[in-house]
């Protein structure tokens, strides 16, 4: 439940006194106080519904996920690093290799991301594969590639996490955790990762729902984090011979109405072969996508993971006009 005050002071007195009351998960954003685990101003305590005024509003958040709704933070969140913005009306790039696969390509990579006007370089060095026998990536090692690639192009480094044993390794290393689809209710993982600062790009998962997705991302702010933005990747659904998943192109003006989280799409994994990237991208922005992510490497047939959905950065670079254009149309 979300109380909607007609001043700051009024949400914060309130807030004040449900704390003293010993109530727990009430938070405040300007006039407006979210409690979870409510539905309507009956079941508050007798004391505080004694003192509310009468002209307050009741919203509901969406699947009760009270922190990640617009309806408690009408605003868009933005969310700025070192090289980047994220939100708002702001188109952020993403692109690197899905894998690190030696020193040599990821520096390459990430003057290649520079040059294509990025400021985010992604890359796995631990990759959750479908098969055990392919291949994992290269754990630290890829780690270290990684940083000192980024560092010299300056950009912001972003790669996966798979597991809490893996957080002070990672976040040695990483400017942006990514959380991938195969661990979005991770819940572990989740509750970790809202115990630091670093943005968190969370994946939606394949078979989650949009509710899902906003109570994922919300476990996150539960735990102190408000630096999370959503990454729509497809979902699987009946095509898989002619598309690897579904872009649920729909989620993204759906999730801006809902939530106040940045929305980006990542059009490689959402559909899986490298002609259908492009034309995926340029759906996302028209349809209100904060931000892109795309696999990238010169010599897709040869990439150690997911080739098939990799597009050269010849293509990005043609491309990333037009989409340029399409998101300054949206946003005007």
């Amino acid at each position: 439940m979300i109380i909607v005050f007609r001043t700051n002071e009024e949400a914060q007195r309130v807030v004040n006194k449900l704390i003293a009351l010993g109530m727990q998960n009430v938070f405040v954003h300007l006039n407006r106080v979210a409690i979870a685990g409510y539905k309507q101003v009956q079941d508050l305590p007798q004391s505080i519904q004694a003192d509310l005024p009468t002209d307050i509003e009741i919203e509901l958040a969406p699947a009760n996920a009270v922190q990640v709704s617009r309806a408690f933070h009408p605003e868009d969140t933005v969310i700025k690093t070192k090289h980047s913005t994220i939100g708002g009306d702001h188109l952020t790039i993403i692109a690197g290799p899905d894998s690190i696969e030696n020193s040599a390509h990821i520096d390459y990579m990430a003057q290649t991301v520079k040059e294509l006007g990025s400021t985010i370089l992604r890359g796995g060095s631990f990759k959750p594969r479908t098969n055990p026998y392919s291949f994992q990536g290269l754990g630290k090692t890829g780690l270290v590639y990684h940083r000192e690639a980024a560092d010299t192009a300056e950009l912001d480094m972003m790669t996966e996490i798979m597991s809490t044993q893996d957080f002070d390794l990672v976040d040695e290393y990483t400017d942006i955790f990514q959380v991938g689809a195969r661990n979005m209710q991770n819940f572990s993982l989740l509750k970790v990762l809202g115990q630091q600062m670093k943005p968190v790009g969370l994946k939606r998962g394949m078979s989650a729902t949009i509710d899902d997705l906003l109570n994922a991302a919300e476990y996150i702010m539960a735990y102190g984090n408000p630096n999370v933005f959503l990454i729509e990747r497809g979902i699987r659904t009946f095509d898989a011979k002619y598309t690897r998943n579904t872009l649920d192109v729909m989620a993204v003006p759906v999730l801006r109405e809902l939530t106040h989280l940045p929305i980006l799409v990542d059009s490689s994994h959402a559909t899986g072969k490298r002609n259908l990237v492009i034309p995926g991208a340029r759906a996302a922005v028209a349809a209100g996508a904060q931000g892109l992510m795309f696999e990238i490497h010169e010599q897709p047939d040869a990439a150690f993971v997911d080739g098939a959905q990799a597009i050269t950065p010849t293509v990005l670079a043609e491309a990333l006009p037009g989409i340029r254009q399409i998101h300054d149309l949206v946003e005007e």
